[in-house]
């Protein structure tokens, strides 16, 4: 399977201590450089700058062999990135939480999930304790509605 990120479902999978749940569920990773970037910049919480110091063997940065096109100027570089590198691979899943590239990448056809969907998928697996994590990404900055963060935990608990 082909799967690429955007920035923040991996910098929130850090922050709360599940990033392992990436190669668990998929086995690689491939994040276009505008990604990779926004993931070391000086401005990203410093557990995730220091994790991309040393990425692990999962994660593949790859650049986008054509330029950015007209998301560019509706999208920030890594969710236009990320989304012109999953058509240019034909990527099976697209990985990303920001509402308007979500619009964006399925209006292009590609098949996505975010964070909330990688915790679900996890906790089907019995790979993680759904509340703690729930609650831990609520420690963050992270955003989704109350009724969603609901919905997910009515699911399974």
């Amino acid at each position: 399977m082909i799967i690429v990120s955007d920035t923040s479902p991996i910098n929130y999978l850090i922050l709360i201590g599940q990033i392992d749940l990436l190669p668990q569920l998929f086995e690689q990773i491939i994040i276009p450089q505008a990604v990779y970037n926004e993931l070391s910049d000086s401005l990203a919480p410093l557990p995730v700058q220091t994790w991309t110091v040393d990425t692990p063997s999962w994660l593949k940065i790859q650049p986008v062999s054509q330029p950015t096109d007209e998301i560019s100027n509706l999208l920030d570089p890594g969710e236009s990135e990320a989304i012109i590198l999953a058509q240019e691979l034909n990527a099976d899943l697209l990985i990303l939480d920001d509402m308007k590239a979500r619009r964006i990448a399925k209006e292009r056809g590609l098949v996505i999930t975010g964070i909330l969907g990688i915790l679900d998928q996890a906790t089907s697996m019995k790979l993680i304790n759904l509340p703690n994590a729930v609650q831990s990404l609520n420690n963050t900055s992270f955003w989704a509605s109350d009724s969603l963060f609901q919905k997910l935990l009515d699911k399974h608990c």
